[in-house]
């Protein structure tokens, strides 16, 4: 038994109960899709005078249009109803990961599965693969996800068997030491689960003409930043102090938002110019990349942990050809040593 909490919003009426929208904005994306009702209202498995008529009440509560026409170019949405559908990108970008540690939490609580792998982790592409992956070969998973310090903490307090964190390649790397106050060598394992590509998150085709970090300073420029905490703006600070750039003179730069789905949301719906994060989240909301700089994943544990059950089946499945190649798949990802042990001087001297 597993549990999935998603998120949904309504909208309040004038007159009348609260409606709910997701209907609507499924329909909506199949009309800018398909570029007609019918084809939508089918796609949508609803018949055309229903989805007509959903449309002409939603557009009297909002007092304004959310389709028009064009003579030979069919049916297209306005900008509306094109804002909709991103705000639902964003909500869902933003709250899934949330969403999915309470789902986590309430099996835990609800059901009688006598111990599950607890993994306590910053959000990525190849976390979120893995979980799949274990949860489809039916070992039980408890997933919080933390920023990459709450992460090392959680473990050093016996709150998870595993925590993931990330920590940049070549130049940056000792600024990781930091992660040294809650491991230690004598009593921890490293296992390495991807290298991924982080950088600058923009419109497709660059309109804004942005070339680099540098850009970050100018006024014509909106950007989203992540949360204090997180290892990705770690990393941002890292760079920002070898470009010396003071974060003072990037405008915006207190705007966050909490996963890389988010700010890749949060740019591509134009609330923001640019942002920073991982390839994969770029590319799922088709926006262009460009890249700054590569980090390693890790998982860390108990060394005495390795030997167990659970996180041997783990271990295995992080080690097997289908996993990696899956992590391999996500831009700016690369899986060759997945599930590989590597040692705290690989990763921190």
């Amino acid at each position: 038994m597993s549990f999935e909490i998603r998120p949904e919003w309504s909208l309040k009426k004038r007159k009348g109960a609260a409606v709910s929208l997701p209907l609507l904005l499924q329909l909506l994306t199949a009309i800018r899709d398909q570029g007609s009702i019918s084809s939508a209202a089918s796609h949508a498995n609803l018949s055309y005078r229903h989805a007509w008529g959903m449309l002409r009440d939603f557009e009297r509560e909002f007092a304004a249009p959310l389709l028009k026409k064009s003579r030979g170019k069919g049916t297209s949405l306005t900008p509306l109803a094109e804002k909709l559908i991103w705000a639902d990108k964003r909500i869902t970008a933003r709250l899934t990961p949330i969403l999915e540690s309470f789902a986590s939490e309430l099996e835990a609580i609800l059901t009688s599965v006598p111990a599950a792998l607890r993994i306590t982790a910053s959000h990525g592409f190849a976390i979120d693969a893995l979980i799949k992956q274990l949860t489809s070969d039916h070992v039980p998973v408890e997933i919080n996800y933390r920023s990459s310090l709450e992460a090392v903490s959680a473990l050093s307090h016996n709150e998870c068997d595993l925590a993931g964190f990330h920590v940049p390649v070549g130049e940056f790397k000792h600024a990781a030491r930091h992660y040294l106050k809650w491991l230690d060598p004598q009593q921890h394992a490293l296992i390495h689960l991807a290298y991924r590509n982080q950088g600058l998150f923009i419109a497709k085709g660059n309109p804004k003409n942005i070339q680099g970090l540098q850009d970050l300073q100018r006024k014509d420029l909106r950007f989203v930043n992540r949360q204090t905490g997180s290892g990705t703006k770690i990393l941002l600070e890292l760079l920002l102090v070898k470009e010396k750039i003071d974060p003072k003179n990037i405008p915006a730069y207190d705007s966050v938002e909490y996963t890389h789905a988010a700010v890749a949301a949060y740019v591509a719906s134009d609330f923001a110019d640019v942002g920073f994060g991982v390839e994969t989240a770029a590319k799922r909301f088709d926006l262009d990349f460009i890249p700054i700089a590569l980090e390693n994943y890790f998982f860390a544990c108990k060394t005495g942990a390795l030997e167990q059950k659970l996180l041997q089946g783990a271990l295995n499945i992080m080690q097997g050809a289908a996993f990696r190649s899956t992590v391999n798949a996500l831009a700016g990802y690369d899986g060759s040593r997945s599930g590989t042990i590597v040692s705290f001087e690989e990763t921190f001297s």
